[in-house]
C-alpha cells in the first residue's frame, strides 16, 4: 500500500488551479521522477476538471487509483495511490487536508494562488503519516487487530482438532466432571448443533 501524491486544487470556471502538492516518487527511477510527478499533476488536474462540485470519486488508471473530492466551495483534493490502498482512508485524508487548508489559507487567495505563493506546509507530513493506513486511521487499525484475533482463534481451533482429540471424547473420558455436568454438556451440544463453526 502506497500513496504517491496528495494535491489541493481550486476548481475555477475557466480552469483548475493547483494550489499545493506533495509527492512521494522515491519508488520510481531517479530519471523518471520529474516526468512521473508532472503526469500525476496533469492527471489530478484533469480529474478535478471533469468532476462535479460536491462529489467524491475514485478513478482507476492501470494499477493506480486516483481519489478525488471536490467540495461545494470549489476547493478540491486528489490522492493518487496504488490499488491496494483503502478508499475510506484516502477520503478521510482528503477531508482532513481540505478542512485544514480552508482554515489556514484565505478564500480570496484560492483563485489566484500557486504552490509558490500558498503558505500551507502540512501536505508532506500528511503524505508520510498516511503511508501506513493502519497507523494513521484508527478504524483501519482496529479492523486489522480484529482480523489478527480471528486468525489466531481459527488457528487455535484447528490445532485442537489436528491432534485427533474431540471435545466430546474428552468430556466422556473425564473423571473430574460429574454425571450431571456430562448430561448438561450433551444437552447443550444438541441444542447448539444448529450453530456449527465454519
Amino acid at each position: 500500500m502506497k500513496l504517491y501524491s496528495l494535491s489541493v486544487f481550486y476548481k475555477g470556471e475557466p480552469k483548475v488551479v493547483l494550489l499545493k502538492a506533495a509527492y512521494d516518487v522515491s519508488s520510481f527511477s531517479f530519471f523518471q521522477r520529474s516526468s512521473v510527478q508532472e503526469f500525476m499533476t496533469f492527471t489530478s488536474q484533469l480529474i478535478v476538471e471533469r468532476s462535479a462540485k460536491g462529489s467524491r470519486a475514485s478513478v482507476k488508471e492501470q494499477e493506480y487509483l486516483c481519489h478525488v473530492y471536490v467540495r461545494n466551495d470549489s476547493l478540491a483534493g486528489v490522492v493518487i495511490a496504488d490499488s491496494e490502498y483503502p478508499s475510506r482512508v484516502a477520503f478521510t485524508l482528503l477531508e482532513k487536508v481540505l478542512d485544514e487548508f480552508s482554515k489556514q489559507v484565505d478564500r480570496i487567495d484560492w483563485p489566484v494562488g500557486s504552490p509558490a505563493t500558498i503558505q500551507y506546509t502540512a501536505l508532506d507530513a500528511h503524505l508520510s503519516r498516511y503511508q501506513n493506513p493502519r497507523e494513521a486511521d484508527p478504524m483501519t487499525k482496529v479492523q486489522a487487530e480484529l482480523d489478527e484475533t480471528k486468525i489466531i482463534l481459527h488457528n487455535t481451533m484447528e490445532s485442537l482438532l489436528e491432534r485427533g482429540e474431540k471435545l466430546d471424547d474428552l468430556v466422556s473420558k473425564s473423571e473430574v466432571l460429574g454425571t450431571q455436568s456430562k448430561a448438561f454438556y450433551k444437552t447443550a451440544r444438541k441444542q447448539n448443533s444448529c450453530c456449527a463453526i465454519m
